[in-house]
């Protein structure tokens, strides 16, 4: 047995004190031997380990469903994910869902291809939508694409790969090695967006930005960035909110079944606040006063220092009445008593 697998399988009866249950045991026995003869890793599995080996050892979809079955009990008696709940094993398994999505992928990236990447909203709900399709076709569940973080997109040699929070792997690679992925693009558009609301946050800006599109240098993300939303939600007016916040599972299905079926929603063209009109210290006989140039960075720095300080509020709350229902139930144990 090889060091990758041979303090994690211990025989076909136990791995690592862990008992398997007897309808698992051959299961997970032809697993184990499997990654020590393939020097693979058997615990934890990656969901293309799995794969693989679903593949090298055909049957019928009843006992490969078992088999999944036997290696996700393992895995989640451990504390490890399940590699068998992942998009590219249930391909494996789900021979319809494979051709369901293998017919809606090509829709999706066209249906990206034709969304507006300028103008005043449209060009924001485009860029974003755009890069949602484009992560839909790769199959990857909603509620794993609603949870997606900026850190969570990586580009790798001309590839775009999304990784979720449990680990698996969605790539998009380029048709050709000359070509550039038209998903990289895609995720770029809507990253220059995020990158200039944190240098700008500002609608009005963002709105002349769409307008006239300037270039805007994105620079290594921070640790608080990385951790913020990917696909954040947008009202009419082409606001995003204040505070990250990601959008729902729902609202993401409903775009993308909006966008497949031709009734996504038209982005009536909002117009522009006049840069001479805002600035102009005599508009209205009132003297004009010149801000900090740090002032939004502040104001934003101040918001986030005081959610901060009230987090812990509700459980300060929560304490009061806890102790209120305790002097109550007192005072009526006392009363009952007289």
């Amino acid at each position: 047995m090889s060091t990758s697998t041979e303090h994690l399988v211990d025989s076909s009866k136990t791995v690592s004190g862990l008992r398997i249950p007897t309808r698992y045991r051959h299961d997970w026995a032809l697993f184990a031997d499997w990654c020590t003869a393939t020097d693979q890793l058997a615990l934890p599995a990656s969901p293309e380990a799995l794969a693989l080996f679903l593949r090298e050892h055909p049957a019928a979809p009843a006992t490969q469903r078992r088999r999944v079955s036997a290696i996700n009990t393992v895995h989640t008696h451990r504390g490890h994910p399940a590699p068998g709940r992942s998009e590219t094993v249930r391909r494996r398994l789900d021979a319809a869902r494979a051709a369901r999505h293998d017919r809606l992928a090509p829709l999706l990236h066209q249906r990206a291809a034709q969304l507006p990447t300028t103008g005043w909203p449209s060009g924001l709900f485009g860029r974003r939508d755009a890069l949602l399709l484009t992560l839909a076709a790769t199959g990857m569940p909603f509620a794993q694409l609603a949870r997606l973080r900026r850190g969570d997109i990586r580009l790798e040699a001309g590839t775009l790969v999304a990784t979720t929070d449990g680990g698996e792997r969605f790539c998009l690679a380029p048709e050709s090695a000359a070509a550039e992925c038209p998903a990289v693009a895609v995720y770029r558009r809507w990253a220059e967006i995020q990158a200039f609301l944190d240098a700008y946050p500002n609608t009005d800006l963002l709105a002349q930005h769409l307008t006239d599109p300037v270039e805007v240098e994105q620079v290594a993300l921070t640790y608080r960035q990385a951790r913020q939303p990917l696909l954040s939600p947008i009202d009419r007016w082409g606001h995003l909110p204040l505070m990250p916040q990601p959008m729902t599972a729902q609202s993401i299905t409903s775009l993308v079944r909006d966008h497949l079926a031709g009734r996504a929603p038209a982005r009536t063209p909002l117009p522009l606040r006049k840069q001479g009109d805002r600035d102009d210290p005599h508009v209205g006989g009132e003297t004009g006063i010149d801000l900090d140039p740090h002032y939004y960075e502040r104001g934003v720095a101040a918001r986030r220092q005081a959610r901060d300080r009230l987090d812990g509020l509700a459980d300060v709350f929560d304490d009061i009445e806890a102790r209120a229902d305790a002097l109550l139930q007192d005072l009526l144990n006392v009363l009952e008593e007289l």
